[in-house]
C-alpha cells in the first residue's frame, strides 16, 4: 500500500499546527501568570537578524496553506501579517487549519509527478509535486515551528518534546 500525497501532507501539516496552538496557548498563560508583557515572548528572536516569534508562526501557517494550496492547485489566500496579539496568531492558525480541512484529497492525489513552481529572492524554482513536500514545504515548515518553539522555550515558557509533537 502506498502512502498517498494529501496523506502525507494534509494532516501532518495540521497536526502540528494544532501543536503549535497549544504551545502558543501554554505561553500566553505564562505571560499572564507571571505578567510578563506577552510583547517579550511574540517579539523575541534568537539573534537581531532573525524574525521574531509572532513571524515564525506566520511564515508556519504561510507554508501549510502555501504547500497544500499548490499541491492541489489552488489559489492561495491572502493572510496580512498583521497579528499582534496571542489571540490572533490562534486565528491564524485556525484558519489555516479549516482551509487545510476543507481541500479534497482528490485535489492533492495524483499530483506527485505534477510541476510546482516558486519564486525565491526573484529566482523560480521548479519540483515535482512529492520533492515540493519532501524538499521544500516540510523543511521550511517544521523549521519556523520549531523556531517559535525554541524563542518560547528560551524565554521560559514551560514547555517540553511532547508539546512540541503534540499529544494525540
Amino acid at each position: 500500500m502506498s502512502l498517498s500525497l494529501h496523506t502525507a501532507s494534509v494532516p501532518a501539516l495540521i497536526h502540528s499546527l494544532k501543536a503549535l496552538g497549544a504551545v502558543l496557548a501554554k505561553a500566553e498563560a505564562h505571560a499572564t501568570a507571571l505578567r510578563i508583557d506577552p510583547n517579550a515572548l511574540l517579539q523575541a528572536r534568537l539573534f537581531p537578524d532573525m524574525f521574531p516569534m509572532a513571524r515564525q508562526v506566520q511564515i508556519a501557517c504561510d507554508m501549510a496553506k502555501g504547500g497544500a494550496c499548490r499541491l492541489a492547485q489552488m489559489e492561495i489566500p491572502s493572510h496580512p501579517d498583521t497579528e499582534a496579539s496571542f489571540q490572533e496568531l490562534q486565528a491564524r492558525i485556525q484558519k489555516v487549519i479549516d482551509l487545510l480541512t476543507s481541500i479534497p484529497a482528490s485535489a492533492i492525489d495524483g499530483g506527485e509527478d505534477r510541476t510546482v513552481v516558486i519564486k525565491v529572492a526573484g529566482q523560480e524554482m521548479s519540483f515535482k509535486g512529492s520533492d515540493y513536500l519532501i524538499r521544500w514545504v516540510f523543511p521550511n515548515f517544521y523549521f519556523h515551528v520549531t523556531t517559535a518553539y525554541a524563542l518560547l522555550r528560551h524565554n521560559g515558557v514551560p514547555l517540553g518534546k511532547g508539546d512540541y509533537l503534540g499529544r494525540a
